[in-house]
C-alpha cells in the first residue's frame, strides 16, 4: 500500500474510533443528562404517552388519567381534587410536580427500577408500560369532615392515630383543584397565573409547610416539662404564681384572658382549664429557656427533617431568647412558631403516653400488578414524655374538655381530652388571633385512634370577640374525630 492511501486509511481508523467514543460517552455517560435535559421533547412526549399510577385512599383512587389531543397523550385528573390538594399535591404538564405525585413520580410514571421484571413481561406480550400506586393512610370520612369543616376560613387540621403515626386527616383552605393546571393548554395556564396571584395563596400548605404561633395550645408542652423536671409534681396542687405576675426583667404583666378566672396560685390542672397565662408563662421561667427547649425537642421542635414523606417546615422554639421571652414561649408565643402538624404531633404523643410516633401519609407502595413494593412499618420518634406525666397532662386535658374551655369537643359516650388556644399575630397584636383547638379521643381500653390540631386563621372583618378556638376550631375538630371513631 503506498503512503497516500496508508494515510487515509489511518485517518479513516481515527474517524471511527473517535466515533466509537462519542457514541460511547453519549450513550452511557451523558446518557442521564440528556434524558432529564428541559430542552429534549421526547423524554416529556414519553412521560404523557400512557396512564399514571394511582393515589389510593380507603382503596379507591383520588386520581386519574385523561386522554387529551396533541403531543402529551394523557394529562392527570383528580377526584375532589381541592379536598385532597394538601395530599396529592400536583401533577402538571408545564409546572411539574409536588408533594406525593413528584416523591413518587418514578413509581407512578412506571419508571422505577423495581418494576422492571414488570415492564420485561409487559413488553414481551406487548402491553404498554403501567405505573405503580402509592397507598396513602388518608381516612376519607376524616378528610371530608376536616375539608368541609374549614369550608370557606383560611386554616387547616390535622388529624394522626397516636398509636402509630399514620395521618388520618391532612386539610387546608383555602384550596385549589390540581386538574386545572395538570394540561398544558392556555386555560391551565390561566388558571396557574389566577393561583399564583391570589392573595389567600390558596397553593400553600398550611397543614405542613406553613408555622404559626401554637398559642395556649402549647401549655401542654409547659406542664410536660414542668412535671419532668421537678418543678410540680401534683397537677392538683396550688403553684407558687401570683396574678397578676409580672413577667421577669420587666414591669409588664403577663395578662389573663379572662380577668374572673381562679388563677392566682392555680393549680397546673385548675390553670390549664382556664388556660391562665400567669401560671403557665411563670412556669416556663422558672424553668428557664434550656429545660423547655429540651422537652420541646423530644415532642419534635427544631427537627428540620420532618418526612411524612412530604418534609414538613420546621417548628421552632428558639435558642436565644432573654428571660421575658422565656415565660412568653411557656403560652406558645414570643418567636415559638409551629406547623398544625407538628400541634397534633405534640397532643398524639400526650395521648400515646407519652410517646411520639413518626407521622407519616404512604402506607403502601405497589406494583400495577397490586404486589407490595413497600410496607411501612410504624417507627418511634421519641419518648416525649415519661408515661406517667403523660397520663397527668391528659387527666389535665380531661378535665378541661368536661369543666373548662375544651367543652367544643365532648363527645357523648367518648372520653375526650382537649385544649383551646389563640395566639397573638402581627406587631403589638395589630392581626386578627389565630385560633386553635386540639383534641383526642380515648377508647374504652385507654388507647387513642385519633388526636387532632385545628388551626382557624379568621379574616380581618371578623370580630374579636368571636374569635376563640372553642368557637370556631372546637366543632371542626369534634366531627373529625366522631369521623374517625365512626359516629
Amino acid at each position: 500500500m503506498n503512503r497516500p492511501l496508508r494515510r487515509v486509511a489511518v485517518f479513516c481508523g481515527v474517524l471511527v474510533l473517535a466515533l466509537l467514543v462519542r457514541s460511547t460517552w453519549v450513550q452511557f455517560v451523558q446518557a442521564e443528562e440528556l434524558q432529564s435535559h428541559k430542552n429534549n421533547r421526547r423524554v416529556a412526549i414519553e412521560r404523557f404517552a400512557q396512564p399514571r399510577g394511582d393515589i389510593i385512599v380507603a382503596g379507591k383512587p383520588i386520581t386519574g388519567s385523561a386522554e387529551t389531543s396533541g403531543d402529551f397523550k394523557y394529562k392527570r385528573v383528580f377526584k375532589d381534587g381541592p379536598m385532597y390538594a394538601p395530599v396529592t399535591g400536583f401533577f402538571s404538564q408545564v409546572y411539574g410536580a409536588n408533594h406525593l405525585e413528584a416523591l413518587n413520580d418514578k413509581l407512578l410514571s412506571g419508571t422505577d427500577d423495581r418494576l422492571f421484571l414488570r415492564h420485561t413481561l409487559d413488553m414481551l406480550t406487548g402491553e404498554p408500560r403501567r405505573g405503580g400506586d402509592v397507598v396513602t393512610t388518608i381516612d376519607p370520612a376524616a378528610q371530608k369532615a376536616a375539608y368541609e369543616g374549614l369550608g370557606k376560613k383560611k386554616g387547616a387540621v390535622v388529624a394522626l392515630d397516636p398509636r402509630t403515626g399514620k395521618i388520618l386527616a391532612l386539610a387546608s383552605t383555602p384550596s385549589y383543584d390540581p386538574s386545572t393546571i395538570a394540561g398544558g393548554s392556555k386555560e391551565d395556564r390561566e388558571a396557574w397565573e389566577r393561583l399564583a396571584k391570589d392573595p389567600d395563596k390558596p397553593m400553600n400548605n398550611r397543614a405542613l409547610k406553613e408555622v404559626y404561633p401554637p398559642g395556649s395550645t402549647f401549655k401542654i408542652l409547659t406542664a410536660a416539662a414542668a412535671l419532668e423536671h421537678g418543678l410540680y409534681k401534683d397537677i392538683d396542687a396550688p403553684t407558687d404564681s401570683p396574678d397578676p405576675w409580672t413577667m421577669p426583667d420587666t414591669t409588664t404583666v403577663l395578662p389573663n384572658q379572662s380577668p374572673t378566672a381562679p388563677c392566682q396560685n392555680a393549680s397546673l390542672n385548675v390553670a390549664l382549664q382556664h388556660s391562665c397565662n400567669n401560671v403557665y408563662g411563670k412556669a416556663s421561667s422558672d424553668l428557664g429557656k434550656e429545660k423547655m427547649r429540651e422537652t420541646a425537642e423530644k415532642f419534635g421542635f427544631n427537627d428540620a427533617k420532618v418526612d411524612t414523606p412530604v418534609r414538613a417546615a420546621e417548628s421552632i422554639f428558639p435558642k436565644g431568647m432573654d428571660r421575658p421571652q422565656t415565660a412568653m414561649s411557656g403560652i406558645g408565643q414570643a418567636s415559638v412558631r409551629a406547623t398544625p402538624l407538628e400541634v397534633a404531633m405534640m397532643t398524639a404523643a400526650i395521648a400515646n403516653d407519652g410517646k411520639l410516633m413518626k407521622p407519616y401519609l404512604v402506607d403502601e407502595l405497589r406494583g400495577p400488578d397490586l404486589s407490595t413494593l413497600e410496607k411501612h412499618d410504624p417507627e418511634e420518634m421519641s419518648q416525649a414524655a415519661s408515661e406517667d406525666t403523660a397520663r397527668k397532662v391528659q387527666q389535665m386535658m380531661e378535665d378541661t374538655a368536661t369543666k373548662g374551655t375544651g367543652k367544643a369537643g365532648l363527645i357523648s359516650g367518648v372520653t375526650v381530652g382537649a385544649k383551646t388556644g389563640t395566639a397573638q399575630q402581627g406587631t403589638d397584636n395589630s392581626k386578627p388571633p389565630l385560633a386553635w383547638f386540639i383534641s383526642y379521643a380515648k377508647k374504652s381500653d385507654g388507647s387513642s385512634p385519633v388526636a387532632v390540631a385545628v388551626m382557624i386563621d379568621p379574616e380581618d372583618s371578623v370580630p374579636r370577640d368571636q374569635i376563640s378556638g372553642g368557637g370556631l376550631a372546637g366543632p371542626i375538630a369534634k366531627k373529625v374525630m366522631q369521623a374517625v371513631l365512626g359516629q
